[in-house]
C-alpha cells in the first residue's frame, strides 16, 4: 500500500518520487515507469475521436489514483484519490487515512483545521467540503438532507453514523466544480498551473515554432523557447529568436538548441544485401538524428556533410505509435496551395495555416490534396505487432504529412527537394 503525503494545490507523492500539478504527461509516466512492482495495473484512458476535448487520464486502480491531464496541454491539472482504502494519506506528517485511521468529518477537521460550510450536491447525494487546492467528498444519506443548508456539521447522524471520505481531488486554484470526474465522459474543470519549476530538469521546452518558407519550399525554424531562470526561481524566455535552417551545420544546430537528448543513427537499409556490390563495398555511413524531445522536434543531418537535410515536427497526439516520446509541437506553418492548372477559372486560393491542431480533412480540402496516401506500418524488433494501426503519409510541396485514422496530423516532415541543394544528398522519403 503506498504511503503517500497530500500537499493542497501542488502534489501527491513520497520521498522518493511526487506528482505535481503542472507536470508533463510524459514526466508522470516516467515515474510511474521507475516504480514498478510497486504501483501496478496502471491505464492510459483517451479519446479515439475526440483527443482534444477529452480528458487524458492515467488510471492506477491497484491504489486508487486517477491522474487527469488537459488534453490540449498535456499537463497534469487534477490528483483524484477515489478509493481511499486503497492508500495511506498524510499532510504535514500527520496520517488521516490509513486501514486504523478512517477519514470522518472530524478527522479531517482535526488534521486540516476549520474551512467555510461545503456544498451539497443533491443528484449525487455528496458533500463536499473545499480547501484551498483540496476537496474531501462525502457521500450522505438522503434522509439527512433537509438539515445540509447550514455544513456538513449541521446534520445528525446517529452512533457512527458520521460520514467518511469517498473520494479527494487536489487541484489548483481555490475551488475545484464538483464534477464526475471519471475523465472519460469530458473535461474536468480545473485551472490549469504553469509547468512546475522542479519539471524543468534543465531542459529548453517550447512556447511556439514558426516554420520558414517562400512561396513554395521550407527555409527553416524559428523557435521561441524558455526554460528555468537564474534568478527568483522563475521560468524566463529566451528573448533572442533561435532560428535552424536547412545546410546549417551540427555544431550551428547544438548552438541554437542546445545539445540533443538523444542521437539516433537511420537504420541500415535492408535491402542493400541484395545488391551485387554490397559485400565488395563496406556499408555507407548512417545519416542521424539530433532527437529533441521537450521540444517535439528530430532534426535530420546528412552523414556525409554533417549538414540539417530535414526536420519532422511531432504532434504527440495518444493512439499513435510514438506518443509519449515527444511534447507536442507548437507549431505553425503557412503554406500557398499550388496553382490549379486543370481549370482556369478557378480562382487563386489564398495561403492555408495549418497547426498541431489541424484536421487533415479540412487541409487536404484547402490544399485539394488528390493523392492516394502512402500506408505506414510500423513494428519493433521485440514486438512485431503495433496495436495502434496504421498511418497514412501524404507528400504536398516539400512536406509529408502523417495522418491517424482519427483525422488529425501525427507529424510533419519538412525537407529539401532534390536539385534545390546539390551539394546535399537528400532524401524525400522519411
Amino acid at each position: 500500500m503506498l504511503d503517500l503525503e497530500i500537499v493542497p494545490e501542488r502534489s501527491l507523492g513520497c520521498d522518493a518520487w511526487e506528482f505535481v500539478l503542472g507536470m508533463h504527461f510524459s514526466q508522470s509516466v516516467a515515474i510511474i515507469q521507475s516504480q514498478v512492482g510497486t504501483i501496478r495495473g496502471v491505464q492510459v484512458l483517451y479519446s479515439d475521436q475526440n483527443p482534444l476535448s477529452v480528458d487524458l487520464v492515467i488510471n492506477m486502480p491497484q491504489d486508487g489514483i486517477r491522474l487527469i491531464f488537459d488534453p490540449v496541454a498535456q499537463r497534469l491539472k487534477i490528483i483524484e484519490i477515489y478509493n481511499m482504502k486503497l492508500v495511506k494519506l498524510r499532510y504535514s506528517g500527520m496520517c488521516f487515512n490509513s486501514p486504523e485511521i478512517t477519514p470522518s468529518i472530524e478527522q479531517v477537521e482535526h488534521c486540516f483545521g476549520a474551512t467555510h460550510p461545503g456544498l451539497y450536491d443533491s443528484q449525487r447525494h455528496l458533500f463536499a467540503l473545499n480547501f484551498r487546492g483540496l476537496s474531501f467528498y462525502f457521500p450522505v444519506d438522503s434522509k439527512f438532507e433537509p438539515g445540509y443548508a447550514h455544513g456538513l456539521g449541521s446534520l445528525q447522524f446517529p452512533n457512527g453514523g458520521s460520514p467518511v471520505v469517498s473520494r479527494t481531488t487536489i487541484y489548483y486554484g481555490s475551488q475545484h466544480q464538483m464534477s464526475n470526474s471519471s475523465g472519460s465522459s469530458g473535461r474536468c474543470t480545473a485551472p490549469l498551473p504553469e509547468l512546475p519549476l522542479s519539471c524543468y530538469r534543465q531542459q529548453l521546452h517550447l512556447r511556439r515554432c514558426d516554420v520558414l518558407r517562400s512561396p513554395s519550399s521550407t527555409l527553416g525554424l524559428r523557435l521561441h523557447m524558455y526554460t528555468e531562470g537564474s534568478s527568483r526561481g522563475s521560468s524566463v524566455s529566451l528573448g533572442a529568436r533561435r532560428v535552424v535552417r536547412f545546410g546549417d551545420s551540427c555544431q550551428a544546430v547544438a548552438r541554437a538548441l542546445c545539445a540533443p537528448a538523444r542521437l539516433y543513427y537511420k537504420a541500415d537499409d535492408k535491402m542493400r544485401i541484395h545488391r551485387p556490390t554490397a559485400r565488395r563495398r563496406p556499408p555507407p555511413a548512417s545519416d542521424y538524428f539530433f532527437n529533441y524531445f521537450t521540444l517535439g522536434l528530430d532534426v535530420l543531418f546528412d552523414a556525409r556533410t554533417h549538414r540539417v537535410k530535414k526536420f519532422v515536427l511531432h504532434t504527440n497526439y495518444p493512439g499513435h505509435y510514438n506518443f509519449n516520446m515527444y511534447h507536442r509541437c507548437e507549431f505553425e506553418l503557412t503554406v500557398q496551395p499550388d496553382k490549379c492548372e486543370s481549370n482556369a477559372l478557378v480562382e487563386s486560393r489564398g495561403a492555408v495555416t495549418i497547426t498541431a491542431y489541424s484536421k487533415w480533412e479540412t487541409v487536404s480540402r484547402a490544399l485539394r490534396v488528390c493523392e492516394r496516401p502512402v500506408v505506414l506500418n510500423r513494428a519493433s524488433s521485440t514486438n512485431t505487432t503495433n496495436p495502434f494501426g496504421s498511418t497514412f503519409c501524404y507528400g504536398y510541396q516539400d512536406m509529408i504529412f502523417e495522418v491517424m485514422s482519427n483525422n488529425y496530423i501525427a507529424s510533419i516532415t519538412l525537407y529539401q527537394p532534390e536539385g534545390t541543394r546539390p551539394q546535399y544528398a537528400v532524401n524525400s522519403i522519411a
